[in-house]
């Protein structure tokens, strides 16, 4: 089970967390760090890079005080409960600002990064202890690693994690962080992708979990934007396929890449709302509904570029070309048509642009459109389902679309439109797909 920054939010949240997990049964909970604090340790670090310990000192005697709040919120009277806590966070003060005093560099940044997780979950368990509960505090420096590569080290997870779940068979709660990690060398590093989510997924492959919840605070994954489109509703079911196809498109519920642990070990992911825990929400796994359109998601700052040659007419070796010029800067492609004479295609990362444009111009003239939105549509999309495409252009009748792939999955089909025509072809995809 992983609940996020705003399920440990406050002290309040850290109890009513408490009453719902308190008897749940034998569970791993994976715990993101308090709202505001990943900021916040973020902020100070970039005080240090720059050496101005002044200003890092001040924000971090702002965030201590924050935390002697929330224990005396959390444990009430002095006790023992409370000393030790305050015991705790003294000391993870102590160390950030022992930062202060020496070389600055991303291993430091890191270190201090981690903090946030470390503290609320040795609050949650001390609070825990509290109200009874048997729970164990499994400290992901011990068992998560990365390798060469910067992957999950998988079998080093899986042996070190089961060892110390074997050293508390009594216990009924493992309390553990998200988003942290060591890599290869030994140093405090964190998963990026993902963050707690990949963790939770981590997790339930390496102990084969009946089922792996990732808890927010929206009934799970809506078939359309919430924000934009009024009376959408959460999706009962997703295979992992679609639901990566979702995530990577703009549900901002999942990370894209967060679910493959859970997929390859077969591992059904179950998205749940912390606001009401007796909701369903979306299941998903390895099933599939045939025949089927489920969601549509958007993903924004898309840019276009395309690129037409007269010498591209029956050239072998021009997609190779253009395909290493994004490959040398490191820039991944979202979608890509093409022609005869021309090729099409999207990157969501502008931080090469110029030297990338620079280069293509080399092989042919090149557009660019910016300002410009991915808006996939998601289901049983087989190329031998009539009419489902059908339906999808006909919503789009009277947006001017810019691209169209389909039939690279069997799961999406994906158009790009301009970002001022964005809400309007999510009402009209979602008037034609699913209230009709």
């Amino acid at each position: 089970m992983k609940f996020g920054g705003t399920s440990v939010g406050s002290a309040q949240r850290m109890k009513n967390l408490a009453e719902m997990i308190g008897h749940a049964g034998k569970n791993v909970i994976v715990l993101s760090a308090m709202s505001g604090t990943t900021n916040s340790l973020v902020e100070i670090a970039g005080y240090l890079s720059k050496k101005n310990v002044e200003g890092a000192n001040e924000q971090i005697n702002a965030l201590e005080h924050k935390y002697f709040g929330v224990i005396d919120e959390l444990f009430g009277q002095d006790g023992a409960p409370k000393e030790e806590a305050l015991k705790m966070v003294k000391g993870v003060f102590t160390l950030i600002r022992s930062f202060t005093k020496q070389l600055f560099t991303t291993i430091e940044e890191k270190a201090i990064i981690a903090q946030g997780e470390l503290l609320s979950t040795q609050l949650f368990c001390n609070y825990l202890h509290t109200q009874g509960v048997k729970a164990v505090l499994l400290p992901a420096l011990d068992y998560m690693r990365t390798n060469k590569v910067a992957e999950p080290d998988m079998p080093y997870i899986e042996e070190h994690l089961k060892q110390l779940i074997s050293g508390a068979a009594d216990a009924d709660l493992f309390i553990t962080q998200g988003f942290i990690c060591r890599n290869v060398y030994g140093e405090i590093d964190n998963l990026t992708r993902g963050g707690s989510d990949y963790t939770a997924s981590l997790v339930g492959a390496a102990l084969q979990a009946e089922e792996i919840q990732i808890w927010t605070d929206i009934d799970g994954m809506h078939n359309n934007d919430p924000r934009i489109v009024d009376n959408t509703k959460p999706v009962q079911f997703l295979n992992f396929d679609e639901a990566a196809e979702l995530a990577y498109f703009g549900a901002k519920i999942l990370h894209p890449t967060c679910i493959l642990p859970a997929k390859l070990s077969q591992i059904p992911v179950r998205l749940l709302n912390t606001m009401q825990p007796d909701a369903p929400g979306t299941l998903i796994s390895n099933r599939s509904e045939i025949g089927k359109i489920k969601a549509v998601a958007a993903k924004d700052n898309i840019t276009a570029i395309k690129i037409k040659s007269g010498r591209m007419l029956l050239a072998y070796g021009f997609l190779r070309r253009v395909f290493e010029i994004f490959e040398n800067h490191k820039t991944p492609i979202d979608m890509i048509c093409t022609s005869e004479v021309g090729i099409s295609m999207t990157i969501d990362n502008n931080s090469h642009l110029n030297e990338i444009l620079e280069e293509l111009r080399q092989v042919g003239t090149v557009t660019v459109d910016t300002d410009m939105v991915i808006v996939c549509v998601v289901g049983d999309l087989r190329w031998d389902n009539i009419g489902f495409e059908t339906r999808v252009m006909d919503a789009l009748k009277e947006i001017p679309v810019r691209m169209i792939s389909f039939g690279g999955s069997n799961f999406n089909i994906s158009l790009l439109v301009k970002a001022e025509d964005k809400k309007r072809t999510l009402k009209a995809l979602s008037k034609y797909l699913f209230e009709n």
